[in-house]
């Protein structure tokens, strides 16, 4: 079997944490670990430090951090009369603070609790604030530039840990002594906490860089409680702190100190650096990297920045990159596993354990190879990058007759008064059984209610679904704990009279994978992405309303095929992005590589966040007309020659004929090069 290395680390002073993590070091103080801007990585609830949107989650704030008293008990400590005074501290809360509050954990007979604090207790003073990451501002090419130029200069993937290091190395010589927080897991200092309430211990501290000669690639910093005492947790006791930090024999990770601010220029620019370094092992580098042959290792580099780029500005909708952070956490969470299982065999392994490593393995190589296929932009352009659907057609019954099948609590004679007398009926009370019971050629008719249908999402045979009713009362919501709502590969499926409500679902409201699927008169409450048209497929929406997705409200991927006519698209692109000025996604947005197919008439677009339409052109050289257009047209894209949009439309298989584009905030019509 292939052995997985410990995670990566650095370090100044020659620790071996790289070798303790291979033998199974423990996961709870990861002062080996490169990811120890994330302590807890097996807590999502650990502080991250990557840039960008989770940056914005409280980590790296411009004002001074906000202190707290909390509940716990401390970490074992060599001296019992520090054990002893940390938890009376810890297991008291100021008055203000513990009225309104359950009862308290119940504590172990052994060490029973005073019932009062000492008064010469020392409170820890709030945290200053730390540098905030300049990257957050960074352009696209400024990224790439400051990576693959600038920092790894062209160098293999098998020399990019030597790279990350020479360049930390040359910054820290700037500036032999400065203060910052180290922010780092409460299970380091606390046994019992309530995780709610504590999501990292933050110590102001002062850093002194002592550069050694080592062949280790780990960096550690030597670490002193700095004057006056802070931290986030008001009642942690200085003996419990000063007392760890012997342990640790005042060593700690560089990557779990945040430079604070009101320092000097030099002090700024380590920050810079330790924060180039955290994003390169968050999210640049892959643990496969070093181990398979990569001819231009900083192209590679440049497409996952462009990657990570597209997700930040929407080009990649929010709820689909939300599949992705999912798949890369997932990852490094089961190779995290792996490691451990692996340290904890203490002799050979028995044929049941090594069983458990190899399926613990192939679940890795199996998130890896997702992992590969987001990196690669062939891939990506296409779209949502494996099919969601798995269940094969039924096809028709053998017998060859069809059935309506009524969703209702109860079935009463005028429900079916309209229909022949020899219709086949089946009654359920249960959407999601009706279309489990469906072949191809069936109904499914749906009375006013309220409805979940996980079913939806496995639409492969040709069917009608239909509500009887305004279509407001026939509400159907999508399963929070599913990725994807509404789904089709069917030749032919019709939704009609419907409204169709997304709760949680990361994926879009209704993806067509392939065949045809139409929408008639249907509401489309959108949480996620919009209706999304994949390469191949076509859609024909008629007489809809579209509104509420973080995307476009209409995604036509390559190749595929649109028909609107007489729909409203309004309130789309509400991306949670730190930067959703760059998006230009709308209404209606199309990826030409292929050139999609667009008709488009009697259509109310109006308020969404982006243009109305846009069209995304993966690469410059795509139509040359397309190029004329912008060059003549005006920066903000509103005003364009209109015979050579004409032209470009005509390219695009674009029809528009009597839609009104209006009080979108871009603009009405843009096309948009990548």
């Amino acid at each position: 079997m292939k052995t997985l290395h410990g995670e990566r680390s650095l370090s100044l002073d020659g620790s071996e944490g790289a070798e303790e993590m291979a033998s199974g070091s423990r996961a709870t103080v990861p002062e080996d670990s490169v990811r120890t801007v994330s302590p807890g990585q097996r807590d999502e609830k650990a502080v991250s430090a990557l840039t960008g949107d989770s940056v914005e989650a409280g980590t790296l704030k411009s004002a001074a951090s906000a202190v707290r008293w909390v509940v716990a008990s401390p970490r074992p400590v060599k001296r019992k009369a520090v054990r002893e005074a940390a938890q009376r501290r810890l297991q008291l809360l100021p008055g203000s603070q513990a009225e309104g509050r359950g009862p308290e954990p119940e504590e172990e007979e052994e060490e029973p609790l005073l019932s009062v604090p000492e008064e010469d207790d020392e409170k820890a003073q709030p945290l200053p604030p730390v540098c905030v990451s300049p990257m957050r501002g960074m352009w696209r090419e400024e990224k790439v530039a400051l990576y693959c130029d600038e920092v790894l200069q062209g160098c293999k993937a098998e020399d990019a840990d030597d790279a990350m290091c020479r360049y930390l190395s040359e910054k820290l010589k700037l500036k032999g002594k400065w203060l910052g927080v180290w922010k780092t897991n409460p299970e380091l200092f606390f046994v019992k906490y309530e995780e709610a309430s504590i999501s990292f211990v933050g110590i102001l501290v002062e850093v002194t860089c002592k550069l050694r000669q080592s062949s280790s690639s780990c960096f550690k910093v030597t670490v002193s409680v700095a004057e006056p005492f802070s931290s986030n947790i008001a009642n942690i006791p200085r003996d419990l702190v000063d007392e760890i930090l012997e342990e640790l024999e005042h060593s700690v990770p560089l990557l779990e100190v945040y430079p604070v601010e009101g320092q000097d220029s030099d002090s700024h620019d380590i920050a810079l650096a330790l924060e180039v370094v955290r994003f390169f092992y968050d999210f640049l580098w892959r643990d496969w990297d070093d181990e398979e042959s990569c001819e231009n290792y900083t192209a590679l580099i440049e497409e996952r920045i462009n990657l990570w780029c597209d997700i930040q500005d929407g080009t990649i909708p929010g709820p689909i990159a939300q599949r992705f952070k999912k798949t890369l956490e997932k990852y490094k969470n089961k190779r995290i596993e792996l490691i451990e299982y692996q340290s904890n065999i203490k002799e050979d392994p028995s044929a049941a354990e090594a069983v458990e490593c190899w399926k613990k393995y192939y679940e890795i190589v199996m998130l890896c190879g997702l992992l590969k296929m987001w990196e690669d932009l062939r891939l990506r352009v296409h779209g949502p990058f494996f099919p969601r659907i798995l269940r094969r057609r039924k096809g028709k019954r053998d017998f060859g007759k069809t059935i309506t099948h009524i969703v209702a609590k109860v079935m009463t004679t005028d429900m079916v008064k309209d229909l022949s007398s020899d219709t086949l009926l089946q009654q359920h009370d249960d959407l999601d059984l009706a279309l489990d019971s469906c072949y191809s050629g069936d109904t499914v008719v749906i009375f006013p209610g309220e409805y979940q249908a996980v079913n939806l999402a496995l639409l492969t045979d040709d069917i009608v679904i239909k509500g009887i009713g305004k279509r407001e009362e026939i509400m159907i919501t999508s399963e929070p704990s599913y990725d994807s709502f509404v789904v089709s590969k069917a030749d032919n499926v019709k939704l009609m009279h419907l409204s169709l409500i997304q709760q949680g679902t990361v994926d879009g409201i209704v993806v067509v994978e392939s065949g045809h699927m139409t929408l008639e008169n249907c509401v489309l409450k959108c949480e996620g992405t919009g209706v999304c048209v994949l390469t191949g497929a076509a859609l024909t929406i008629t007489d809809c309303e579209i509104t509420g997705a973080q995307g476009a409200g209409v995604e036509l991927y390559p190749g595929s095929i649109a028909i609107l006519e007489r729909n409203e698209i309004h309130h789309c692109n509400n991306l949670r992005t730190t930067d959703s000025s760059k998006s230009t996604l709308g209404g209606v947005n199309m990826k030409v590589l292929p050139a999609p197919k667009l008709k488009m008439t009697n259509n109310h677009i109006y308020n969404n966040n982006g243009y109305g339409v846009s069209i995304l052109q993966p690469t410059e050289q795509f139509f040359i007309v397309a190029e004329e257009a912008l060059s003549k047209g005006t920066a903000s894209g509103d005003k364009k020659d209109d015979n050579m949009l004409s032209k470009v439309m005509q390219n695009l298989n674009l029809e528009m004929s009597n839609n009104k584009i209006e009080a979108n905030l871009k603009g009405a019509i843009r096309i948009v090069t990548s």
